[in-house]
């Protein structure tokens, strides 16, 4: 996965994790991944509850299934598609979790 950033110099590790975090930090893909967390979901599912069109959707999909974020199963004609590993879902809860926590005033 790579999303053709500078990253002479980085520790792979490092780079790997900032194209993750870039991928996920386009709204869309966002929206399609959390569709993905609750239970395996077809392109065509996913497409009407998002009003997407299905090529957008197959297009972000393609782009998440090659960084491991999403992984797909094939049952008969159609693709479903679920977070990759809990790893993913627990990141996900978890920034959900953070955002939704009220502001303590500690800020600086």
């Amino acid at each position: 996965m790579s999303c053709q950033h500078d990253y002479t110099g980085v520790d792979p590790a490092i780079a790997q994790l900032a194209d993750l975090f870039h991928l996920l930090g386009d709204p869309t893909r966002l929206r399609i991944v959390l569709a993905c967390v609750a239970a395996p979901i077809a392109v065509s599912d996913i497409a009407t509850s998002l009003e997407l069109s299905s090529s957008l959707v197959s297009h972000h999909l393609r782009l998440l299934r090659a960084a491991r974020i999403v992984k797909s199963e094939r049952q008969g004609k159609q693709v479903f598609y679920s977070a990759a590993d809990a790893h993913i879902s627990d990141v996900l809860n978890d920034m959900l979790e953070h955002i939704a926590e009220p502001a303590n005033g500690n800020e600086a």
